[in-house]
C-alpha cells in the first residue's frame, strides 16, 4: 500500500496539463492556417511574403515539411546557395520549400492537414508527460526539450498564418489562442533585449503592455536583464497594441514608434523598440 507522502508525489506518468495545453492550442492554429489556406486561389501561393525569398507556396510548404517531419517523414533536398540561406537551419528549412515548389496550393493545404492529424491522434495516445525530455529528431539533436518543441510550434505555424494573412490582404486572427501564445511568448525575451542586445544600465526597468498583457524587466548589477514579477513605479512603460507588437518582436516589419505609447524615458523606448526583433 502506497505511503499517504507517496500518495501526494505527481504521477510521473500522467500528461503534464501546461504541455497538452500547448498541443490544444497548436491544433487550433493549424485549424486556422489551413482554414485561410482554403479561401485562397491559386494565383495567391505565388504573392511573395514578408520573408525574404519566400511566397506563399514557400509559407505553406515550410510548415508542410516541419509537421511532417515530427509526424515522422524524413526529406532531402540539394539546397542551392541563395541570399536567405543564411545557415545550417535556413537551409534545412529550405528543403521542405524546395520539394513543393511543383505542387498546387490546395496539395500542400491537403499535406498540412494530413501530416498534423496523424501528430495530434499521436499526442493524444501518448500525451507528453515530461517537459525537460529531448524533442524527438532534429529538434532533440539541437537540445531542444519537448516543452520548447511544443511552446515554439504554435509561434511558428501563427506567424506564419500572419505571413500569408499580409501577403493575401485578409488580415485577421489577432484574437486567436495562437495570437496570445505568441504575444505572450516574444514578450519573455525583454529581459534579453534590455540586458544583452541594449546592454542598458544597471537599473534601466521597462514595462511593456501587450493588449494589456503586462512584462517588466530590470538590468541587475551583473548587467543581465531579467523579468520581474511586476511592475514598478520607476519602470518607463510603454503600450501598444497586440499586431504592433509581434510584427516587430517577430522580426517581420519596421513599426512607427507612433504606435508605441510612452509614459517615460523616450530615448530609452525608441532604443528598446528597435532592438525588439527576437526572431529571423
Amino acid at each position: 500500500m502506497p505511503s499517504a507522502d507517496s500518495a501526494a508525489l505527481p504521477d510521473a506518468t500522467a500528461p503534464d496539463p501546461e504541455l497538452s495545453a500547448l498541443v490544444e492550442i497548436w491544433w487550433r492554429t493549424v485549424a486556422d492556417l489551413t482554414a485561410l489556406l482554403d479561401e485562397l486561389d491559386e494565383p495567391d501561393f505565388d504573392l511573395p511574403t514578408d520573408l525574404p525569398g519566400w511566397d506563399v507556396r514557400a509559407v505553406a510548404g515550410h510548415v508542410a515539411h516541419l509537421e511532417s517531419v515530427l509526424a515522422g517523414g524524413e526529406e532531402t533536398a540539394d539546397v542551392p546557395p541563395a541570399p536567405h540561406i543564411t545557415g545550417p537551419m535556413s537551409a534545412f528549412t529550405e528543403i521542405g520549400v524546395i520539394n513543393r515548389r511543383g505542387r498546387t496550393g490546395a496539395e500542400i493545404t491537403a499535406e498540412i492537414r494530413e501530416v498534423t492529424a496523424k501528430r495530434h491522434a499521436a499526442l493524444a495516445a501518448d500525451p507528453p508527460t515530461d517537459p525537460a525530455a529531448p524533442a524527438p529528431g532534429v529538434f532533440g539533436a539541437l537540445g531542444w526539450p519537448i516543452r520548447t518543441l511544443l511552446r515554439n510550434r504554435p509561434l511558428d505555424v501563427w506567424m506564419h498564418e500572419q505571413d500569408i494573412r499580409r501577403a493575401v490582404g485578409r488580415p485577421g486572427g489577432m484574437d486567436s489562442p495562437g495570437a496570445a501564445h505568441v504575444a505572450e511568448y516574444l514578450a519573455e525575451s525583454l529581459g534579453f533585449v534590455l540586458g544583452k542586445r541594449m546592454k542598458a544600465a544597471r537599473g534601466t526597468t521597462v514595462t511593456v503592455d501587450v493588449d494589456g498583457y503586462v512584462v517588466t524587466a530590470t538590468v541587475g548589477d551583473d548587467g543581465r536583464g531579467r523579468l520581474l514579477p511586476e511592475p514598478t513605479a520607476d519602470a518607463t512603460r510603454i503600450a501598444t497594441d497586440r499586431e504592433s507588437f509581434i510584427l516587430r518582436a517577430g522580426g517581420r516589419r519596421e513599426v512607427p514608434l507612433e504606435r508605441f505609447t510612452v509614459d517615460g524615458d523616450g530615448d530609452l523606448a525608441a532604443r528598446l523598440v528597435a532592438a525588439l526583433a527576437v526572431t529571423p
